[in-house]
């Protein structure tokens, strides 16, 4: 059995895999608070269980989950220069998010074309991937409730806002949930002139806080919740 994990900001998301087939035999995710709580998948697992991760959330995090799981290696995938058909054009290609690095591993094997691929969560990042597979950059950007959770924190009359995404919006909390919303849309459809000309060109769209905006792009789209397992898997194929 492989076992994935893409240990993010706020959660752990994993899944399940048969080696041999990679039939997912099961998936979830846990918040950083309920790490122990993976202990159940070492115990479960009917074979020698191979751990293959991504992980931005640290060190400590890293061996947290090492303990939980009952497992003394785990398989970190570290970015390089080159990498299932995919090339490293950032200036330190080891300077790139691991899960960054896994998305665009998984969009290559998904996408033969241009594309752009975009995480949605706690941060979102926007990367271009050429069609001859070239990484060629990307934003990092904070996410929808991290940017609303800063207007509440850095200003005196801005609330934390619960409002609704509307296109022209007449109440304030209205307007900083459109504000926040209408900011993501706009990155990531300014990013994707850059590809938009050329032959399927597509956004991979995936993330926990994608659904908040998804609507509004008006772009060549395809969600795919778990861009960064899928990556891993694939890594772990090679």
């Amino acid at each position: 059995m492989i076992l994935l994990i893409d240990a993010g900001n706020t959660r752990i998301k994993w899944q399940l895999q048969a080696a041999a087939s990679g039939r997912i035999d099961a998936e979830g995710a846990v918040a950083h608070e309920d790490i122990a709580a993976l202990s159940h998948l070492g115990q479960a697992a009917a074979s020698p269980l191979r751990v293959v991760g991504s992980n931005v959330a640290g060190a400590v995090t890293a061996a947290r989950i090492s303990t939980a799981l009952g497992v003394e290696h785990i398989e970190w995938l570290r970015p390089g220069a080159q990498a299932c058909g995919v090339r490293n054009l950032y200036a330190d290609p080891g300077q790139l998010g691991a899960d960054r690095w896994a998305a665009l591993i998984g969009a290559r094997d998904l996408h033969p074309g241009a594309c752009l691929v975009v995480m949605a969560g706690t941060a979102t990042t926007v990367d271009l991937l050429s069609a001859a597979g070239e990484f060629l950059g990307g934003l990092i950007l904070p996410g929808v409730e991290l940017m609303q959770q800063s207007l509440a924190a850095g200003t005196a009359q801005l609330p934390l806002a619960t409002g609704r995404f509307t296109p022209q919006p007449r109440n304030t909390v209205d307007a900083i949930r459109s504000g926040c919303l209408q900011a993501q849309a706009g990155a990531i459809e300014r990013m994707f002139r850059q590809v938009a000309g050329q032959p399927d060109a597509l956004c991979l769209l995936g993330g926990g806080a994608a659904d908040a905006f998804a609507d509004l792009l008006g772009i060549p789209l395809r969600r795919f919740e778990n861009l960064v397992l899928h990556g891993l898997a694939v890594a772990a194929a090679h």
